[in-house]
């Protein structure tokens, strides 16, 4: 009885041979495929993949650089600070900070260089069809039993296949490389913020900027640049065996998150504040004296903060702030 199941099952239209396999999920790609050799024209995807994320920096810092610069009392009620604590409270002059932060760019970009050179795309069990459908049909038969399985398959088990090739499985390679990416920089930035020599000697950079801003954002000493961002980012990109173009996105992604979480502003329509709970105002509570040893977790989400007890709320802060007065008084 088995075999006769099993045989039915393989043949199934379009799960007889790779080809024909090949030829159903080719023949309708999403709207985000190109089957260009490369996505611009001059440049390879390799390099666009160390463009994107500078390009994505100060495209997107410029926006908020604009709104700073915007003296409309519409947009002061969306302030987190006032535009004059970024003069009186910051330690560090914009210039520097700029400077700073292009260094640490060369840096990325070089390492990046080296990275692209050594590293060979490698064929992923996540992209062969032959895999997915096997997937699909194990799946199928233990979670169905034999006699459904075949007529689920036969219904729907060529585009379970197209689904999972071009949508669900890239879309987890890219929530798994975000956690990935916030449990390096979770627990690597709380080790900063507890170890007095890291803290003194290599974070304490970024917290001369008590009141942040965009292009602040990746304003780091050189050695937590490489360590934080540049290696957390391969790191996560290597374990969710991403494409060069996958990388990209990532890329982009996580640094216009990085930028939003530092643009000193609580945006109702920014979708990014919408959708992540760690947001500018979430990460700004890390940046106040109260809140320093808080609020760890950064780019995407809160839940090692929540797991491990360093979770702090606004309503927390403003709380310890007025009990600090009333002893001062």
């Amino acid at each position: 009885m088995t075999s006769t199941m099993a045989g039915n099952i393989t043949d199934v239209p379009f799960f007889s041979d790779n080809a024909s396999l090949h030829h159903y999920v080719h023949a309708a790609p999403p709207f985000y495929f190109t089957s260009r050799p490369t996505i611009f024209n001059r440049i390879s995807d390799e390099t666009l993949s160390l463009v994107v994320p500078i390009v994505a920096y100060w495209g997107y810092s410029l926006f908020f650089q604009i709104l700073d610069s915007l003296d409309w009392p519409l947009l002061n009620k969306y302030r987190i600070h006032e535009s004059a604590e970024v003069k009186t409270r910051n330690r560090v002059t914009k210039t520097d900070v700029l400077l700073a932060v292009i260094f640490q760019q060369v840096i990325q970009t070089a390492l990046g260089i080296y990275w692209m050179n050594g590293d060979e795309e490698v064929h992923s069990c996540l992209t062969d069809l032959g895999s997915i459908r096997n997937a699909v049909i194990f799946g199928a038969r233990h979670l169905l039993g034999e006699p459904t399985a075949v007529q689920f398959l036969r219904a729907y088990g060529p585009v379970s296949v197209w689904f999972l090739y071009w949508w669900a499985i890239p879309l987890g390679q890219l929530v798994f490389a975000m956690f990935c990416i916030d449990t390096w920089q979770y627990f690597l930035h709380r080790a900063m913020h507890m170890n007095k020599f890291l803290y003194k000697h290599f974070h304490s950079w970024h917290h001369r900027l008590y009141v942040p801003y965009a292009f602040g954002a990746l304003y780091n000493h050189p050695v937590e640049g490489f360590l934080l961002d540049t290696l957390g980012a391969m790191i996560a990109d290597s374990l969710s065996m991403m494409s060069v173009r996958q990388a990209s996105v990532l890329f982009a992604f996580s640094t216009m998150k990085t930028i939003d979480d530092h643009c000193g502003y609580r945006l109702p329509l920014d979708p990014l504040q919408l959708l992540f709970g760690n947001n500018a105002d979430y990460h700004d509570i890390h940046h106040q004296i109260v809140g320093i040893k808080s609020n760890f977790a950064q780019p995407f989400f809160i839940h090692w903060d929540t797991i491990l007890g360093t979770r702090m709320t606004r309503e927390t802060l403003e709380q310890r702030k007025r009990r600090t007065k009333e002893k001062m008084t």
